[in-house]
């Protein structure tokens, strides 16, 4: 029966479609552990929220409140242990709570010494410091169940109100994610420094490069939500430091159709060759929901937007490491040996070959066959005013320009539907909830049938779409996004750069299509 067992769990084991399966293994918890791989958890944790969070209390009543909260993270980590789990990670904000002013937050902070690394265990040493008490409990968590574990806590530090930047109230105050070991001991700290209308947190003097090591897949980078978008400290952590494996917090209202929180979070993952252990918190009614487990190559996400409570997600990935080579990589080095020339559309899907026809604007093709010019219209996304071409008939060939970058999309519909799509383009500085450089190309889904509805939020699709899209993109930093239906999310066949271009191709998606874009950050013009 053991036997049976083990045979049934190795035929189910995904192979991540490398060419050899590993074939040695570790039994953990009951569950079966291939070789150079790990098994994480996240939970998009339901936090239980102050009623008043403007108002000012007692430390006794936030302990009360942050305990109730606390209470459920026991719990999932006693349930992610139990199956396998060597690492966990929570939400943002998902202890204390958002909303507060700079003083009505204070009784919620803990303390964490400036210096940790890994010499302080706040579960078998809670008297070394005062107002540790969220720390001790989440410390104990990691200690009992043999778990590393990764939180999101406010904390504070005081300071000398003549040293520079010390806030008048004689504090700093942060909104902080911590790294506990499997024995409980604190490895480390990270202080948010991208604050998102954050005005009961100071952001720290320098942005903060936070990491630690594992004995299971090595080390792994921190940062929290808003950080994403920027290039300190997320880009700067991973590309100094050679990091493959990320934890997330974050608190992600969502927004469609460019940055709902699975969306970006799976381009992120696939634009930096790194694995992303991701936990939102979830508040439907705020438009948060969004966690997940991230490979390159494949994702185990949950977005729901319906239904409340929380969602504990268990996964086994491949741990990434230098040379680890996705299938996208692959393909890209296999596409460089093909030939530059043009194809037309005489199949009943696009060829895998992308090409660029720089000399030439493409137009729409008739039904007729004969080509004209669709006309193009302004609309606004993402609070932003993209100028957009609609696609119509069947197949078509298309291109849109801002300022200096153009967007080229090949495409063709299984069939057509009464639905409005437009490829749209935008090329300027973002100004609203922040303000960042942003080059998009956009292939997006409209919601309804006129124009002025290009650029809305839009959930459900029913078109399958073959396409190739490009851009002459002025930034290496390139988001590669695929939204379907429902939000899920799909992989493009092909990506990467050609001919000074960046393209994304995919041959039928696996659902509606949604979204398809190349969403670009050029970090230095923000």
């Amino acid at each position: 029966m053991v036997l049976k067992r083990f045979m049934a769990s190795t035929m189910v084991s995904l192979c991540w479609k490398l060419p050899i399966c590993f074939l040695f293994y570790q039994v953990v918890s009951g569950r079966v552990r291939r070789e150079g791989h790990y098994v994480a958890a996240v939970y998009e944790h339901e936090s239980i929220l102050s009623p008043t969070p403007a108002a000012l209390v007692e430390r006794r009543s936030a302990l009360e409140l942050m305990g109730r909260n606390l209470d459920i993270y026991e719990q999932q980590v006693q349930a992610a242990a139990r199956q396998g789990a060597q690492i966990i990670v929570f939400p943002e904000d998902g202890i204390h709570g958002f909303n507060f002013t700079r003083s009505s937050i204070y009784p919620y902070l803990d303390f964490i010494p400036h210096s940790h690394s890994g010499k302080w265990n706040p579960c078998r040493e809670p008297y070394l410091y005062n107002d540790t008490e969220v720390l001790q409990r989440l410390s104990c968590m990691a200690l009992k169940n043999k778990i590393f574990l990764v939180a999101n806590l406010g904390t504070k530090q005081p300071c000398e109100r003549a040293e520079p930047r010390c806030p008048p109230d004689g504090r700093f105050q942060f909104n902080t994610n911590v790294a506990l070991a499997a024995d409980g001991a604190l490895l480390a700290a990270y202080r948010k420094h991208n604050l998102y209308f954050e005005n009961a947190f100071d952001t720290p003097a320098e942005p903060e490069h936070a990491f630690f090591d594992t004995p299971f897949a090595g080390k792994f980078g921190m940062f929290t939500c808003f950080d994403i978008l920027f290039f300190e400290p997320a880009v700067s952590l991973i590309r100094q430091y050679n990091l493959k494996q990320i934890v997330y917090p974050t608190a992600w209202m969502n927004q469609l159709p460019l940055l709902s929180a699975v969306e970006f979070q799976q381009a992120f993952s696939t634009a930096f060759n790194v694995n992303i252990l991701a936990a939102n918190i979830h508040h439907p009614t705020l438009g948060m929901t969004g966690s997940g487990i991230y490979t390159p190559v494949k994702s185990f996400i949950y977005h729901n937007m319906e239904s409340y409570g929380g969602k504990l997600i268990v996964a086994e990935i491949p741990v990434i490491t230098a040379d680890y080579k996705t299938k996208l990589e692959s393909n890209e080095r296999f596409r460089e040996n093909l030939h530059d020339s043009c194809r037309t559309f005489t199949s009943t899907s696009l060829d895998d070959e992308v090409c660029f026809k720089e000399q030439e604007t493409p137009g729409r093709v008739s039904e007729k066959g004969k080509e004209q010019s669709p006309p193009s219209f302004y609309a606004e996304m993402m609070y932003d005013n993209f100028t957009f071409v609609p696609l119509w008939g069947e197949k078509g060939e298309l291109q849109v320009c801002a300022n200096s970058l153009c967007c080229y999309l090949n495409y063709r519909r299984a069939a057509l539907s009464d639905e409005l799509y437009a490829l749209g383009v935008f090329d300027g500085l973002h100004t609203v909830h922040g303000t960042y450089y942003v080059q998009a190309c956009a292939l997006v889904k409209c919601g309804g049938l006129s124009f002025s509805t290009c650029g809305q939020e839009v959930t459900d699709a029913t078109a399958l779409i073959d396409f190739q899209l490009w851009g002459n993109m002025s930034t290496p930093y390139i988001f590669p996004l695929l939204l379907t239906s429902g939000i899920t999310l799909d992989f493009a066949d092909h990506m990467g750069w050609k001919n000074n271009h960046y393209f994304l191709s995919k041959n039928r998606t696996s659902a509606g299509l949604l979204t398809a874009a190349l969403y670009g950050r050029w970090y230095e013009k923000d």
